[in-house]
C-alpha cells in the first residue's frame, strides 16, 4: 500500500488493479446512495440505456459515427503527415505552420463553407471533421519531427546515408510510434466535433442527433447514458491504439520513465 503514495512508484500489478476497482467501486456506490440533485439517479440511468438500445437504435447510431469517424481519421492522418513530413523542404513550412494556426477557427463558420462549395449532408459532414483533426494533428506531428537532434542525423550521415535517407530513416520510419501517439490523443477531437455536426446535417443520424434529440426534450438520463457510451468508446479506443503501438513499436516502451 505504501508505494500507492510514493511518488514515482511503481506497485505491484495486481494492487493497482485492486485500487482502481475500489475507487470505481466507491464511486458508484455514492452515486447509488447519495445522488445529487442535478443528475438523476444510477437506475434511471440503466433504464434509459436499455430504451436507447432497445427502441432508439443506440448500437446502430453509436456504429454510424463511429465509421464516419474512421473515415475522418483516415483521411486526417494521411493529409496530416504529407504536410508533416514536407516541412523538411523549407518551401512547404510556410504551409505547416499556417495549418497548425487553423485549429483556432471555429466550426461555425467553416460549416457554412463547406456547405457552399459541396452538395451532400455527407461530405459536408466528413469535410469539417477532416480539418478539425488535420490541423490538430499537423501541430502534434511537426512538434515530433521537430524534436530530431542533430546527432541523430549526424549518426545517420555516418553511416553514409543521403540527407533523403537520413531524413527517411531517422524521422519517418524511427517516429512512426510517436505520429501514432499523436493520432491517439487527437482521435479524441473528433468525437468533440461529430456531435455537432451530426447535429447540423441530420440526414444520417449517429449518435449526436440521438444526443442533441435527449437534450432537447430534457432527458437527463438519456443525456447521461449516451455521455456514458462516448466515454467508453474512446476509452475502448484508446486502448486499442495502445495496444497497437505496444505489437509494431515495442520498442517504445523503453523510453518510458520507470
Amino acid at each position: 500500500m505504501k508505494t500507492l503514495f510514493t511518488p514515482n512508484a511503481q506497485p505491484p500489478r495486481a494492487t493497482f488493479l485492486l485500487m482502481v476497482a475500489a475507487q470505481g467501486l466507491v464511486l458508484l456506490l455514492l452515486w447509488l446512495f447519495y445522488p445529487l440533485q442535478l443528475f438523476p439517479s444510477l437506475g434511471e440511468v440503466f433504464r434509459s440505456l436499455r430504451d436507447l438500445i432497445t427502441s432508439q437504435g443506440l448500437i446502430q447510431e453509436l456504429w454510424a459515427s463511429m465509421t464516419t469517424a474512421l473515415q475522418a481519421l483516415s483521411v486526417a492522418t494521411i493529409l496530416a503527415l504529407l504536410i508533416s513530413y514536407l516541412t523538411a523542404l523549407p518551401f512547404f513550412r510556410p504551409i505547416a505552420y499556417a495549418a497548425s494556426k487553423m485549429r483556432y477557427l471555429t466550426l461555425t463558420g467553416l460549416t457554412f463553407f463547406m456547405a457552399l462549395l459541396l452538395s451532400s449532408g455527407h461530405q459536408v459532414k466528413l469535410s469539417v471533421l477532416i480539418f478539425g483533426a488535420t490541423v490538430y494533428l499537423v501541430t502534434g506531428m511537426t512538434s515530433v519531427i521537430l524534436t530530431t537532434t542533430q546527432e541523430e542525423m549526424d549518426h545517420a550521415r555516418t553511416l553514409g546515408m543521403s540527407e533523403w535517407r537520413s531524413f527517411l530513416e531517422v524521422v519517418v520510419l524511427g517516429k512512426l510510434d510517436e505520429m501514432l501517439e499523436v493520432v491517439r490523443q487527437n482521435f479524441a477531437i473528433i468525437w468533440t466535433m461529430i456531435t455537432l455536426v451530426e447535429t447540423l446535417y441530420q440526414s444520417e443520424g449517429g449518435i449526436g442527433l440521438l444526443l442533441y434529440k435527449q437534450n432537447r426534450y430534457l432527458h437527463l438520463d438519456g443525456v447521461l447514458a449516451i455521455q456514458l457510451v462516448i466515454l467508453a468508446t474512446g476509452a475502448a479506443q484508446d486502448y486499442v491504439f495502445v495496444l497497437l503501438r505496444r505489437v509494431f513499436f515495442p520498442y517504445s516502451v523503453l523510453t518510458a520513465a520507470k
